[in-house]
């Protein structure tokens, strides 16, 4: 066979690297595991085994990024690839779930475990995505229906709170659990706010009218709120999978028809509100407000989330930002819900969700109960808010973040649902609705004592 002159042959080679370089290598790049392009999550990859492998994970704020949206972004993708589970948030349940079992059974390298906990438990910054996505989708909101939302929520919330105690109890009671310890140590830390804003509480509560132990007490009570949570995860999954079946049902993140996803057309129209500098401000005022938020907390024992929350309504109500400040509350709203989700919620799950305490609560009995509770929280709220004239899918997911784990619960649960925007509700549902379940449980249980 005759050799083909290197004359000729140099135009093929050309041509061949030509089409990888830079081309084909820019569809590698497009390629992405979460928000990762492929080829920089191998060498993410390749980099957090090398460190491992020398015996020293570097505890700096850069690497703690990327191990966090490593693990996050993988557990999601997996979560997405399965079908059926795929429609009902396994995305969420598998980046908080699968991190919280891998750290009870030891799987995760000691060094990768204590870079995440100590990253996650210094920096707190579960509440910097909140105040950013509070702050983000309350300015993004339609001024006219924003407070209207805000007061025709409670109504939802109340009606299903009642029928899931009535509900819950009797299933407890009809299963022979007990009618004062299902009420009081299943039913009411489902709907307590979480764990820091309820089971804790809750639990020191119990122990001074009870005379008991708070570790003995608290025990009891954090099961149910795991569990329960992962229910609520999971019915608001399956209800973003019935609201593309039946777009009716659902606003997409609207609570009301007539709300608007974004500021009207004529305030978008102001010079420059794309600029990075309007970004870099809308990110400081979400601090601003969040610190504003923890000034009343220290000052008047009120939940700094919510006070956060209803300074940026009257901020938005007022007309005190700028339209400009507002398209850049909107951008960084949309970073954290894109790029911060995941890699939150395996923090979560490595440093705030014990694998052995969800797992001490699937019993039959328990679990049935757990489940019909959450069921008929959500299902309330789903027909009261349909004859409210809200979207029926929108009030059944904000109820259901009143049965999640606090403010981890409300971002594993919104995003189940594909509904970040809804955060403002949540937190309603979550804080207020915690504290008041909380607040009259405990006068009840004095009562009864």
């Amino acid at each position: 066979m005759k050799a083909i002159p290197a004359e000729q042959l140099m135009p093929i080679t050309e041509k061949i690297s030509e089409k990888f370089w830079p081309h084909g290598w820019w569809k590698l790049m497009e390629m992405r595991i979460g928000v990762i392009p492929l080829p920089v999550y191998l060498l993410l990859l390749a980099l957090i085994t090398g460190f491992v492998a020398t015996g020293k994970v570097p505890s700096d704020i850069s690497v703690s990024i990327a191990l966090l949206a490593v693990g996050g972004f993988s557990c999601a993708e997996l979560g997405k690839r399965l079908p059926v589970m795929r429609n009902i948030g396994a995305a969420a349940i598998f980046a908080t779930f699968i991190p919280s079992y891998l750290a009870f059974q030891h799987l995760l390298p000691a060094m990768v475990l204590k870079n995440v906990v100590d990253f996650t438990k210094s920096t707190n910054f579960l509440y910097l995505f909140i105040a950013s996505i509070i702050v983000g989708s309350i300015l993004s909101m339609d001024r006219a229906v924003l407070i209207k939302g805000f007061i025709k929520i409670f109504v939802p919330l109340a009606a299903g709170s009642v029928a899931a105690a009535v509900v819950g109890t009797t299933v407890g009671t009809l299963l022979g659990l007990g009618t004062y310890h299902t009420f009081f140590y299943i039913v009411v830390p489902i709907m307590a706010g979480g764990v820091g804003e309820g089971a804790i509480p809750l639990s020191i509560g119990y122990s001074g009218i009870l005379h008991q132990a708070q570790g003995d007490v608290f025990a009891l009570v954090l099961p149910p709120v795991m569990l329960g949570s992962l229910t609520a995860i999971m019915l608001a999954g399956a209800l973003n999978f019935v609201g593309k079946k039946y777009p009716h049902l659902t606003g997409e993140g609207r609570l009301q028809p007539g709300e608007h996803d974004e500021m009207h057309p004529a305030e978008e129209a102001g010079p420059g509100y794309t600029d990075v500098g309007n970004i870099a401000a809308a990110g400081i005022t979400a601090i601003s407000l969040y610190m504003f938020g923890l000034m009343c907390y220290k000052l008047f024992d009120f939940p700094a989330p919510v006070a956060m929350l209803f300074i940026a309504v009257i901020f938005k109500l007022s007309r005190a930002v700028s339209p400009q400040l507002q398209q850049g509350s909107v951008v960084v709203y949309k970073f954290f819900s894109t790029a911060v989700t995941y890699p939150l919620l395996f923090a979560i799950g490595v440093s705030m969700t014990p694998w052995d305490k969800l797992v001490s609560a699937f019993n039959v009995l328990n679990l049935i109960t757990i489940v019909s509770t959450v069921a008929t929280l959500m299902a309330t709220g789903f027909m009261v808010g349909r004859w409210l004239n809200m979207y029926p899918i929108e009030t059944a997911i904000v109820n259901a973040c009143h049965s999640g784990q606090g403010g981890t619960g409300d971002v594993a649960i919104l995003t189940a649902a594909n509904r970040m925007q809804m955060m403002p509700f949540a937190q309603i549902a979550t804080r207020i609705g915690g504290a008041i379940t909380v607040t009259l449980t405990l006068i009840a249980m004095s009562q009864l004592k």
